[in-house]
């Protein structure tokens, strides 16, 4: 294929002299206008951010944190902080849990809930928030009252864990103006940096958009979402995107969907919430089959995969598939406030679907009674977060200090295994030494 060949200008030697300011001036001038056409056919208009219907991240956590403050019975809210190499990012926490009992009594039926994993994906935390006020009891769904939704939903048994905005260094990129942004604040696809297939490289692989670190959570901000996944030990998993209409189950790396009972239990609640509340315009399948490549390193295929958890979905809420791939804020959110407002009410309506028929779609003591295995350090993760979370915030986890505690639990494992062989070893010489006699040949 012939390229084609930059245009090159001959100036006669009478010509090669410094132009004036005056005949650059008019130059410029009768260029603009062709340069302004060939800009506006390559790069179309960009709808900005409405603030008159989004939140700021800022303000977001700030009406949320004010929220819990007005119902110490039903919410509290905590902030875990983690870092490396100089990057540090924090996540916001908020727990619902009311009636006086324990966050941590292990005969709660368990949710957790994950919005704002990209940083462009606005409306998903705004979602997050609608839930909340709902969940206090200041907000109420279409077509119901606080009365009816207490005796309906049965929300005594539940404890939901919300995070309202995980990429909170990616969403402040996409405030500043980058509105096409999805990675973190150090360019790391969050999605892509969990430990399931991590790092896998698909042919329309795009290193910009996807790339998935240096390492299965090499990003702080997935290293406390694993952490707090396996302490809390979740009956369902719901990582909230924008994008499409969709109901995904796993698998994202493969197309296929989990086999046996759990699947058809997560696919039977899938189409009940499509019906209600999608109008049945929701996809529904794994996200590696329907939506027309495979995603490797995924969040919820680590939630199902590796911590166990027997419902596991992500959710795609509002995508505009008819304008430019460009105007990323148009295309990930809604614009205008007709159609803000229904999807708030739809889906946080959707939600509450999922709050009454996840328990009773679920068998949740036959179904957790299943082993779950984790590496040492996932389970010591886990633990000292939940310590943490249990006697407060003065109570600090340093990566030092549990890099130290792994070292010794592992040395302390590795001692008592060779201890006991010892043990076993002497033991067996002791007995055969004395009852065994000498055997004669015949």
């Amino acid at each position: 294929m012939n390229e084609a060949k930059p245009v090159r200008f001959f100036f006669p030697p009478a010509m090669r002299l410094q132009p004036s300011p005056l005949i650059c001036y008019a130059i410029l001038s009768f260029l603009q206008p062709l340069l302004l056409l060939v800009l506006a056919q390559t790069n179309p208009s960009v709808t900005p951010i409405n603030w008159d219907l989004y939140h700021s991240s800022d303000d977001l956590m700030e009406q949320i944190h004010s929220l819990v403050h007005r119902h110490p019975d039903k919410l509290s809210i905590e902030t875990i902080k983690s870092g490396n190499k100089g990057y540090n990012a924090k996540v916001n926490v908020v727990t619902y849990c009311r009636g006086g009992r324990q966050s941590d009594d292990i005969s709660n039926f368990r949710i957790l809930l994950t919005f704002g994993q990209h940083g462009r994906e606005l409306i998903t935390s705004e979602l997050a928030f609608r839930i909340l006020s709902i969940l206090s009891e200041e907000q109420f769904l279409p077509n119901h009252n606080g009365a009816t939704l207490n005796n309906t939903l049965l929300l005594d048994k539940l404890v939901i864990k919300l995070v309202p905005i995980e990429n909170y260094n990616g969403r402040k990129r996409v405030e500043a103006g980058d509105l096409c942004e999805r990675r973190n604040g150090r360019g790391v696809d969050l999605n892509r940096n969990w430990g399931v297939d991590w790092g896998k490289k698909e042919k329309d692989y795009d290193p910009y958009e996807e790339n998935p670190g240096t390492a299965p959570f090499s990003e702080p901000e997935t290293q406390i979402m694993r952490k707090l996944a396996i302490s809390f030990d979740p009956h369902i998993w719901i990582n909230v995107h924008s994008g499409m209409e969709a109901l995904f189950m796993p698998y994202d790396h493969k197309n296929t969907t989990p086999e046996g009972l759990p699947s058809q239990k997560m696919r039977s609640l899938l189409e009940k919430v499509n019906k209600l509340h999608c109008h049945n315009r929701c996809m529904i399948g794994s996200g590696g089959g329907s939506v027309g490549y495979l995603a490797h390193g995924t969040a919820t295929d680590y939630i199902y995969d590796v911590v166990r958890t027997p419902m596991a979905f992500t959710f795609e809420i509002y995508g505009d598939n008819q304008t430019s791939s460009r105007d990323c804020f148009k295309m990930f959110n809604p614009v205008d406030l007709p159609s803000f407002k229904t999807l708030l009410n739809d889906w946080s309506a959707a939600f509450f679907t999922i709050f009454k028929l996840g328990p009773i779609q679920l068998d949740k003591n036959s179904t957790k009674a299943a082993e779950k295995w984790v590496s040492i350090d996932e389970y010591l993760d886990g633990y000292l977060v939940e310590r943490k979370n249990r006697y407060g915030k003065n109570m600090e986890v340093i990566d030092v200090g549990m890099q130290e505690i792994k070292t010794y639990f592992r040395l302390f494992l590795l001692s008592s295994v060779l201890l006991m062989f010892m043990f076993c070893s002497r033991i067996a010489k002791s007995k055969y030494g004395r009852n065994s006699l000498p055997v004669v040949m015949q």
